[in-house]
């Protein structure tokens, strides 16, 4: 057993010295156009979908404001859950099928070697893995059998007449609802999109960042700081495009052309990512760490009831081969019962990792949950930003109901007025990276940088004021339609220019800047290597969490506020209603979570790098 422990250690050093060349010899900068290309094209084909789709539900399919409202939440939500769901599912099955013949073909021919087919095998398994897992890897797919065959389907709702409800008759003022069919055709466009864009989103940031990360390099910080923000504002200028180009489209040209231009970037995006699928940097698929966080849990309530051993006894512990963790902290202890070793014989295989996963567990999985659960705090004050941040239908209703002339002849489509955000965004991030920390490292006479949780902080603080600049402009707006005589005309425009929204967008913009590139820069920076996948997807988390509270927030309003036969704050009559009161709701619950997001940055104290005293303005 021993002489097969040897040669099997053997053989992986051997593997890792003949892969060593291929792994430094590939990433790079030379993957960085194909890669944020991949992304900007579908930025551009899923987000150009978004500012017109309340339109299209309301005026297309006779849906009520808060319903398709509701509906959009619950999309975006899905959009943002798919990747954990799919990596969880992909380990816990297809993973496990692997494991199971690997290992059955491990105990019949112990003697392997690193050309066996028990290597090809596991080679094979990082590959399915890596299919499902990896994301970037294999998300063209995805996006090509997915978010194409979800958009070609919603373009087919604007092609087929029968695919949704009947006009109104004006007439008698009545509307048909769209049949089960109708409406199942339409989810199931939806479903498609999100599984497809959900696949490459939250995994090509992390997948760029793996091309990039060199963690032996002194400049290594600098590179990830400065690859983050470009990667954002490459990406807010796709949304840009979308939101003006797309939505530009969808009203001059209809939705049938709007919708079908969409599919055809999909395409592209897909074929630009495999055009250099050579040079990529592939990182060994490994076990989902969403599989792993689940054991640790079970394994830790399972010996509940074992005793510690005694300290600085690392012989207790399981841990990987050549691993410089042998025991775990004393933070969160009671994890710490995961990896004791309570029978060696029974506990190891004779590869030396654990005969069964969900009865013992490494020191490196409790390590990373406790990693995880330490940022949880952090991570989950970004979520009100977020809701704020999703508020998509209102501002496109407000907007259809302002003066959006620039010119006579030519005035902004009311999707469009979501550019301002972006435009903010990505003007801060320039801004930041090419003037205001040079001038400031050549003042000082040395590297500077503001710290992450001070950028978070900023941030959050100026989505509470977005909330309160809307909630004034609405009153304004409402306003001045009551004036008009326009209560009972929603479709009326006011005497008001819609350009009175930018400020909101803006502050929104520099608060996304702030917090959501500091949230994703923490997270990459404060998790272990290995979490990075896991880094990213906390952001997205972030998100979907978000849209289903901003559904339940506006679900929550509609019903209070519409009992007793009143009209709801968020009535399809937006002159009758109070979307001004549902912004202040908003805004009370931005200042409550800033000071939530300051309770927290204090107890979570340094960050990593101020305790390697890395040089910054404010933590």
């Amino acid at each position: 057993m021993e002489d097969t422990k040897m040669e099997d250690s053997s053989n992986q050093r051997e593997m890792s010295h003949e892969e060593m060349p291929e792994t430094h010899s590939k990433g790079g900068l030379i993957t960085m156009p194909f890669i944020i290309a991949n992304e900007s094209f579908e930025k551009v084909a899923s987000y150009g979908l978004v500012p017109n789709m309340i339109l299209y539900l309301i005026k297309d399919y006779h849906m009520g404001v808060a319903k398709g409202t509701n509906i959009l939440f619950f999309w975006q939500a899905a959009t943002n859950f798919t990747p954990i769901l799919g990596a969880f599912v992909a380990d816990s099955y297809l993973g496990a099928w692997f494991d199971k013949n690997a290992t059955k073909f491990l105990l019949v021919n112990p003697d392997t070697s690193s050309d066996s087919t028990f290597t090809k095998a596991k080679k094979e398994k990082s590959v399915c893995r890596a299919f499902f897992n990896a994301g970037p890897a294999c998300s063209p797919g995805a996006i090509l059998f997915e978010s194409w065959g979800g958009m070609i389907l919603l373009w087919l709702t604007a092609m087929v007449p029968q695919s949704k409800p009947p006009p109104c008759d004006l007439m008698t003022q009545t509307c048909s609802s769209p049949t089960s069919a109708q409406m199942t055709l339409l989810f199931f466009s939806f479903v498609l999109i999100s599984l497809g864009a959900g696949g490459v989103r939250p995994c090509s940031l992390a997948f760029g960042a793996d091309q990039l990360d060199r963690r032996d390099n002194p400049k290594n910080v600098r590179v990830l700081e400065s690859f983050f923000g470009w990667y954002y504002a490459s990406a807010a200028i796709s949304v840009l495009i979308a939101l003006t180009g797309i939505v530009y489209i969808q009203d001059q040209f209809g939705y049938r052309v709007g919708f079908g231009v969409p599919a055809i970037l999909m395409l592209l995006s897909a074929l630009v990512f495999f055009l250099a699928s050579p040079f990529y940097l592939k990182q060994q698929a490994s076990k989902s760490l969403l599989t792993g966080f689940v054991q640790v849990i079970i394994v830790a309530y399972k010996n509940r009831n074992l005793t510690f051993p005694l300290p600085n006894s690392t012989a207790s512990y399981h841990h990987k081969r050549d691993s410089n963790v042998v025991s775990p902290t004393d933070k969160l202890r009671f994890l710490n019962k995961a990896c004791i070793i309570k029978n060696p014989e029974q506990d190891i295989a004779l590869d030396g990792s654990a005969a069964n996963p969900w009865s013992l567990c490494t020191v490196e999985q409790v390590e990373e949950l406790k990693a995880l659960i330490k940022v949880l705090p952090l991570w989950s004050t970004g979520i009100i930003m977020s809701i704020n941040l999703s508020q998509n239908s209102f501002p496109v209703l407000q907007a259809s109901s302002m003066d959006r002339h620039l010119t006579k002849k030519f005035q902004i489509p009311a999707g469009s007025y979501g550019m301002f955000n972006i435009i903010s965004l990505a003007l801060w991030v320039i801004f930041y990276d090419r003037a205001i920390l040079p001038m400031a490292s050549k003042i000082k006479g040395k590297p500077v940088r503001i710290g992450v949780k001070l950028r978070m902080g900023i941030g959050l603080f100026l989505t509470c004021i977005a909330m309160v600049v809307s909630a004034i402009v609405e009153n304004a707006r409402r306003k001045e339609a009551i004036r008009s005589g326009f209560q009972n005309n929603p479709t009326a425009v006011v005497k008001m220019s819609a350009m009175w929204l930018v400020p909101q967008f803006c502050l929104n913009g520099f608060a996304e800047a702030f917090t959501a590139i500091g949230q994703t820069e923490f997270f990459y920076s404060e998790l272990p290597k290995s979490m990075s996948s896991i880094a990213a997807a906390l952001f997205g988390l972030g998100l979907a969490v978000a849209n289903v509270l901003a559904s339940v927030v506006v679900s929550i309003i509609d019903d209070i506020t519409s009992k007793g036969g009143k009209e709801s704050w968020v009535s399809s009559n937006i002159n009758k209603g109070r979307i001004d009161n549902y912004y202040w709701v908003l805004a009370i619950l931005s200042f409550i979570n800033l000071f939530y997001y300051f309770l927290c940055a204090w107890a979570y104290g340094p960050t990593g790098r101020q305790a390697t005293k890395v040089k910054s303005i404010a933590g």
